[in-house]
């Protein structure tokens, strides 16, 4: 995988500390560039192979974007390695994945670009078995553009 440019890790200390994060921007992660091999390793795993992603002579004369673009799911599943390089809560058992309310594609993240993630709390309950679900809205910027790549709401439980 693609390093992750230095960015600014928050550590968060136990579940006050994660609580009081609610409705707070948390931070930036580094940048990550968007590789072929990338965009090739994904196909291979997915059987995603259109053109749009893996053909860049044919994306540059055929579609609207100018040459070959990521595909929206592998912007999708950065967000475990983004997320890791901007907020690490410590004191947890175990933390896990629990979902996705909402995702929105809004710009094609085109091969070679760069994305980092800006993650906000947005919202956390207790759950029955102990755990805090928290809610962030996760946004994928792009590098020099104006639209970000991916904006998802995603959720998190976190076992103290």
């Amino acid at each position: 995988m693609t390093s992750i440019s230095a960015s600014s890790l928050r550590i968060v200390h136990g579940l006050p500390e994660l609580l009081a994060l609610k409705g707070q921007h948390v931070g930036t992660s580094g940048w990550m560039a968007i590789t072929p091999q990338m965009v090739q390793a994904f196909a291979d795993s997915t059987g995603d192979r259109q053109w749009i992603h893996l053909d860049a002579e044919r994306a540059a004369k055929e579609s609207p974007f100018g040459g070959t673009i990521a595909h929206g799911f592998l912007t999708l599943s950065l967000l475990p390695a983004l997320s890791a390089s901007t907020l690490s809560v410590q004191g947890t058992r175990m933390s896990i994945n629990y979902g996705l309310n909402r995702v929105r594609f809004t710009a094609p993240v085109r091969v070679g670009k760069r994305v980092r993630l800006h993650l906000e709390s947005a919202d956390m309950e207790p759950e029955r078995d102990g755990s805090v679900k928290m809610t962030w809205r996760s946004t994928i910027e792009i590098e020099n553009e104006a639209k970000p790549a991916c904006v998802a709401e995603t959720l998190a439980k976190y076992y103290f």
